[in-house]
């Protein structure tokens, strides 16, 4: 097998079948990545495929540092499933609505 680097692989090209608002967190596939800009429908925007994120979590959810993040039913949750977002990279108490979280 033979690779030839293309690109850092930091973002990818994305063509939003419906307008997408900058920070939405956005599927191709089980790839998460995350807008960078406002993309509107039919258009081709950067999603973001690595990076760190101040991301939204249910108030009720607690996270410790380094644990793995996925997203299911429109939230962030602990529950591994194929829809892989990243590492928490510091921990989210009960009653925070947010955790610091590295994509990919």
């Amino acid at each position: 097998m033979k690779a030839v680097y293309v690109a850092k692989g930091e973002t990818i090209d994305y063509t939003a079948a419906a307008a997408v608002s900058a920070g939405d967190v956005i599927f191709v596939g089980t790839l998460c990545g995350i807008a960078k800009h406002d993309i509107p429908a039919g258009a081709v925007g950067a999603l973001a495929i690595t990076g760190v994120y101040d991301m939204e979590i249910a108030s009720a959810t607690v996270v410790a540092a380094g644990a793995k993040l996925y997203f299911a039913s429109g939230a962030l949750t602990t529950t591994a499933n194929d829809y892989f977002v990243g590492t928490a990279i510091a921990a989210s108490a009960a009653g925070s609505t947010v955790v610091r979280v590295k994509v990919g």
